[in-house]
């Protein structure tokens, strides 16, 4: 990473990739944070037992890019942060470089030849044969990579395969000399103040050893889509990323990859990927030199308080399903629109990160059980799981410009001007024939649907899990439920081109 990602002038802490680029920059931004960085406490006595046994294993990983130069070529300026040792320094040493007009002298102020930019990172020894671990974004883009041993060895190195979602990516090289590895640890087993031990090369500085606490387990960052971090205040730097997180057992527990810092230098929180997730992908990207990853065919969202009590499911728990693709597993095996899952497979689930996570790590084609709250009472349905085909392709809904709202053409409930479905209709919100229901023409601004982000042209498919065909059937369905003392109702809201997603509008 480079220095113009630092913002250390910001309010709120920033989360940064730990690999370092070469250059005068990355020497500031050391200078600058190795001063604030927090003193560590007395580990146990078996911290340098651990150090000494597994640090052969501990590699650094160096990678260079060719990249197109920018600006003003060699009289760019480099970017540092505010209140850096050099910032003054190079300050007055560009500006004196250039002419009038704050262009270069001569007249040059083309980009300049392609030039190396070169990248430090960790990593580490799983397998004598040569097989290393480490993280995707410090190999990301490299045009070479080398793995350099804890005695300075310096091997060329070959990519087996990269897992975006993880962050995780696995090298092979051929060993000049026999090697140490490590093996993976349980982190399921890892207690709140559990001793782990970081072993890597921050700043370019191979082999540093440092201690710390687990300090919080199963922490979701939102960097991802199977976010389930160790974190730790072991000091974990850039140039870190891709190195092992230890326990007193001297096995790898977890990947160190991210930290929270609004300077760049370590303030005590990090995070790794643990040991559970770390070896599924590294199997499968040694197997396949890719991820094979389960497949529901399920769209899913959260259960909220509003939907919880609409569905009579207490306490709040699972991943509600908001539509089911027609050549997913979940369609032949019964599961619906409007169905909770609770439990996937015996593991229990909470919420729709869990979901995610359990299906991602189950095998393709293996029939699994899916308990689910349907209408208040438990099933269970029996799915063979598919296979994700593409999981960086991400599907964002595409706005267009909403039609000028309409008047009412039959009755207001719940803040909505509702409108049965016709011709004209279809062709003024695109909505395709497939979609079946009442269209909103309208929202009252001040109204909960507002807030829930309802829009002209949505249809409201069914109210309370029954579908409805018109503004009056709607209406009938909301008073029932203000007689049978419910505070919201739940609708099944489809876009113009059938996506559904529920929504929970209070009825008070």
């Amino acid at each position: 990473m480079t220095a113009a990602t630092i913002a250390p002038t910001r309010l709120r802490p920033i989360g940064l990739r730990l690999g370092v680029r070469f250059g005068l920059a990355a020497l500031a931004i050391g200078a600058f944070s190795a001063f604030g960085a927090p003193a560590q406490a007395r580990g146990p006595e078996g911290i340098a037992d651990v150090a000494e046994k597994v640090i052969d294993a501990v590699v650094n990983i160096s990678t260079s890019q060719t990249v197109e130069a920018k600006g003003g070529g060699s009289n760019t300026m480099p970017q540092l942060p505010p209140g850096s040792p050099f910032e003054e320094f190079f300050d007055d040493f560009f500006k004196n470089r250039k002419g009038p007009g704050g262009g270069s002298k001569g007249g040059d102020n083309g980009g300049g030849p392609p030039r190396k930019a070169n990248s430090l990172g960790s990593g580490f020894i799983i397998d004598t044969s040569g097989v290393v671990v480490t993280n995707n974004h410090v190999i990301a883009d490299a045009d070479e990579i080398n793995v350099i041993l804890n005695d300075g060895t310096k091997i060329k190195a070959e990519l087996v395969g990269v897992d975006k979602k993880t962050d995780l990516a696995v090298l092979k090289f051929k060993p000049p000399k026999p090697l140490i590895a490590v093996k993976f640890g349980d982190s399921d087993k890892l207690r709140l103040g559990d001793w782990v031990v970081a072993i890597g090369n921050p700043f370019s500085l191979g082999g540093t050893v440092t201690a710390g606490i687990v300090s919080a387990k199963n922490r979701d960052i939102s960097s991802g889509p199977y976010d389930s971090y160790i974190q730790t205040d072991a000091a974990i730097n850039r140039g870190n990323s891709g190195g092992p997180l230890f326990n007193l057992d001297g096995d790898v527990v977890g990947v160190n990859t991210l930290i929270i810092s609004p300077s760049g230098g370590s303030i005590g929180i990090g995070f790794a990927v643990p040991s559970k997730t770390v070896a599924g992908v590294v199997d499968q990207l040694r197997q396949f030199g890719e991820l094979r990853r389960g497949w529901l065919g399920v769209r899913i969202q959260s259960v909220t308080d509003e939907i919880a009590e609409s569905l009579n499911i207490k306490p709040p728990r699972g991943a509600l399903v908001a539509g089911v693709d027609d050549k997913g597993p979940a369609k032949p095996a019964g599961i619906e629109p409007g169905d909770v899952v609770v439990k996937f497979d015996g593991k229990d689930v909470k919420d729709p990160k869990d979901l995610s996570r359990v299906v991602a790590d189950t095998a393709v084609g293996k029939e699994v059980d899916v308990v689910i709250i349907r209408k208040g009472e438990e099933q269970t349905k029996k799915v063979t799981l598919g296979r994700l085909q593409d999981p960086d392709k991400v599907q964002a809904a595409v706005k267009t410009d909403e039609p000028p709202p309409e008047k009412p053409v039959t009755q207001k409930s719940l803040g909505l001007d509702l409108a049965v479905l016709n011709k004209d209709l279809r062709t003024r919100y695109k909505i395709k024939d497939s979609v079946k229901g009442v269209v909103v023409t309208n929202v009252d601004a001040n109204s909960d649907a507002a807030e829930k982000r309802l829009s002209a042209g949505d249809v409201i498919v069914e109210v309370a899990q029954e579908a409805v065909s018109s503004g009056a059937d709607i209406q009938k369905r909301v008073d029932q439920l203000k007689k049978d003392g419910k505070k919201s109702v739940l609708l099944l809201v489809s876009n113009g081109d059938g996506e559904l997603r529920f929504v929970a509008l209070s009825v008070q």
